[in-house]
């Protein structure tokens, strides 16, 4: 099960963190990744890194804004987003899959989402 939450209406400029907390499953050996999808719009990766470590990745339009973290002890993944725009307004969801792509269908685990409004 994943759960995410801290989303919320923010000003642009502006800076959330959002949270995902895992469990029912061992987090080894997952790519946890963050996606986004706004209305009208197909669900694109926002970011994503191995659970075991290692470099993460971002998509082009986030890169030097979002951040991406994890702490294992708590089970959680973080993406910190800061100088937010307009264009961020979207639903946010985690993710967890077997492959570490930008393709929704390599990720078997799916939280429920959090809003992030951005005006």
């Amino acid at each position: 099960q994943l759960v995410e939450s801290g989303g919320d209406s923010v000003q642009v400029g502006g800076s959330l963190r959002l949270s995902c907390v895992v469990s029912g499953y061992t987090r080894s050996r997952v790519c946890m990744g963050w996606f986004r999808q706004a209305p009208g719009k197909e669900r694109e990766g926002v970011a994503r890194i191995w659970s075991g470590g290692g470099s993460p990745y971002y998509t082009d339009s986030v890169k030097g804004r979002f951040t991406i973290s994890q702490d294992n002890a708590k089970n959680t993944v973080y993406l910190q987003m800061n100088s937010l725009k307009p264009e961020d307004t979207a639903m946010y969801y985690c993710a967890a899959g077997t492959r570490c792509t930008w393709e929704p269908r390599w990720y078997n685990y799916w939280g429920q989402g959090t809003q992030v409004t951005v005006s």
